[in-house]
């Protein structure tokens, strides 16, 4: 049987990259999946692409009404939600004198309180609904540990972490696990943005500091999208019921904890 059969799932930031790849996967399982992106034309593509059992639906997780109007929609096509993927997320770079206000209120508008609030809608939704359910937040490595350009981004990650822990106790009386996933480097479109990030900032060749991050990982290369769908899927089954509040490392090797 497969083992996301009969559910509803919401994926933020899923027309491209890891939450496409999570939103195909899910699909594959079993489920009805909202691809949930602020490109709805993206979004729309991406649903074509991954066929039945997809649909497309426009979410700003900076803007309250955009989330409940997404939430209503799930609720109006499915007939209600039991996944929830906080996937939507920016990265930037900077020095810490270099940081402006400009990017550090831009990063945790989207990754800590577009997190928290997507999240709070879904648990809303789900406690009226009384079938309980499964959400999952995208942390990241940069979550476990400060780095020296990426201040920002790693405390927006860090926020994530203790956030999954605190909705994880609170929530879970309301049979509603929450959990998250902590990638390392994953190769994709996404990364070749922080590459050029790093080829400015460190005077680098373009993809040198692509080179240098795949070969320093210890399982001997980036990961793929494809490298987390499992633990998303697992995290989403009834198989992770006794699972609360935790961050799983997928990262090849890259940070043990």
């Amino acid at each position: 049987m497969k083992r996301l059969a009969g559910k509803s799932a919401l994926i933020t930031g899923a027309a491209r990259g890891i939450g496409k790849a999570f939103a195909a996967a899910f699909v594959a399982e079993g489920a009805q999946v909202a691809i949930a992106d602020i490109d709805l034309d993206g979004a729309k593509a991406a649903a074509a692409e991954i066929g039945a059992g997809a649909y497309a639906v426009h979410l700003d997780v900076t803007d309250q009404k955009s989330i409940d109007a997404a939430m209503a929609a799930v609720q109006a096509k499915a007939g209600g939600l039991d996944i929830l993927i906080n996937n939507a997320a920016l990265f930037d770079l900077a020095g810490i004198v270099d940081i402006s206000r400009a990017s550090y209120d831009r990063l945790f508008a989207i990754n800590v309180a577009g997190t928290l609030f997507t999240l709070q809608a879904a648990a809303k939704l789900m406690i009226a609904q009384g079938r309980g359910g499964k959400i999952i937040n995208m942390a990241s490595q940069a979550g476990r540990r400060g780095e020296a350009l990426v201040g920002i981004y790693c405390a927006t990650k860090a926020s994530v972490i203790s956030l999954t822990q605190s909705a994880g106790l609170d929530l879970i009386k309301h049979g509603i696990n929450v959990n998250a996933i902590a990638p390392g480097v994953v190769d994709g479109a996404h990364w070749d943005g922080v590459d050029a990030k790093f080829a400015a900032a460190e005077g680098l060749a373009p993809g040198e500091k692509k080179k240098q991050v795949g070969a320093s990982v210890p399982f001997g290369r980036m990961g793929t999208a494809a490298d987390l769908t499992g633990m998303a899927i697992f995290l989403a089954s009834a198989e992770a019921e006794y699972i609360v509040a935790q961050t799983y490392n997928v990262d090849g090797g890259n940070w043990m904890s």
